[in-house]
């Protein structure tokens, strides 16, 4: 165990409800630690504690601000599509020796109708997928990655961001701003009134987002699922906020006595 595992901040790359969880956790047991965000959303949630919001330049820029700061470990908790800085934290972590954490919601895979959905392996496939699928979808991948979906400009298309889109979207699609959690009784009034007939989503997994899922189960409509990219080789992944910081006890990083409950 070096010095500044024992007495260096923890490095939490957020942006999710499960980072924002730990951050919360650390500051009951007066832990030290940051947050980072990406600072793709405007007005995002943040965090309690002390936070960052940007990015760092890529693996090197990491590893950089890990040493300026004498971070004792790494916890990437950003969502689970977000590979680049997945695989940004993997490098910055060997480069500097410091331990890493990856703590990822679990997926959908579980889903009492997951068997039913057409799971497919990027945007493309789930494009072809649901335009065989229905008529009417309800696209609920991202802001980012509406590009991959421009050859629906000429369909009715309800899309569902949590923030304004940076460019006007096609005439015939209709854009709702919201962000979760949802209820299904909520979903249910929305696919209802679009009249939608295909859920396009990906696995981000988690509740706050998942009636829509319910909501699709009880209107009988196909759901698209695009599958999590692959995880970090070497990379020690847990689903849990007590799960992350038994792997930090574990690699000598002072975390705190839990507070009383």
């Amino acid at each position: 165990m070096t010095d500044r595992a024992a007495a260096g901040p923890v490095l939490v790359l957020g942006g999710t409800a499960e980072a924002r969880a730990l951050a919360h956790e650390l500051q009951s047991r007066e832990a030290a630690f940051l947050s980072s965000l990406a600072g793709r959303v405007q007005r995002p949630r943040l965090p309690v504690g002390e936070v960052r919001i940007g990015g760092f330049g890529g693996a090197e820029g990491l590893a950089a601000f890990i040493r300026e700061r004498g971070v004792a470990a790494v916890v990437d908790a950003t969502h689970p599509f977000a590979a680049t800085m997945s695989a940004n934290a993997a490098r910055a972590c060997a480069l500097t020796r410091t331990p890493l954490v990856r703590l990822a919601r679990p997926g959908w895979g579980d889903h009492p109708d997951a068997a039913s959905w057409t799971w497919v392996g990027d945007h493309d496939e789930a494009r072809t997928a649901a335009e065989s699928l229905g008529e009417r979808p309800f696209l609920t991948t991202g802001r980012q990655t509406l590009g991959h979906y421009a050859a629906w400009s000429g369909r009715e298309v309800l899309v569902r961001v949590v923030e304004r889109l940076d460019e006007p979207p096609p005439a015939r699609w209709t854009v709702v701003l919201d962000r979760g959690p949802y209820a299904v009784e909520g979903e249910l009034a929305l696919l209802r009134e679009h009249r939608i007939d295909v859920l396009l989503t990906k696995d981000s997994g988690g509740s706050y987002t998942a009636a829509k899922l319910d909501a699709a189960r009880a209107l009988g409509m196909p759901v698209v699922v695009i599958g999590r990219p692959a995880p970090v080789t070497g990379v020690a992944e847990v689903d849990s906020v007590a799960a992350v910081l038994s792997a930090l006890s574990d690699a000598g990083v002072d975390v705190g006595p839990a507070a009383p409950a």
